[in-house]
């Protein structure tokens, strides 16, 4: 009798000092963003660079030559997929807006 007597006194407390949770917030996808840009990238084009040095002091110039162009022609897309995304942004306010 008494154990019940103290659950429901528990469970009355516990249920008038129920915080309510906060109202959940969006995924900060800048910042993810922003921290692939500054620290992830930077380290996958130094790899890159220590294979490339390697393959080159081996003599294996064409290899180096056709990685290193494949690697450029990639940033090159990375950069125009982000420069639509800015000139898609621009065109639709420029539209609705």
């Amino acid at each position: 009798m008494i154990a019940t007597e103290f659950a429901a006194q528990a469970v009355t407390a516990v249920q008038h000092t129920a915080v309510l949770a906060a109202d959940p917030k969006g995924i900060n996808t800048e910042g993810i963003v922003t921290f692939f840009a500054s620290n992830i990238a930077p380290i996958l084009l130094a790899v890159l660079g220590i294979i490339f040095i390697g393959r080159a002091s081996r003599g294996e110039i064409s290899k180096v030559l056709t990685s290193s162009a494949i690697a450029i022609v990639g940033l090159a897309f990375i950069a125009g997929a982000a420069t639509l995304f800015f000139v898609g942004d621009y065109l639709i306010d420029i539209i609705f807006g």
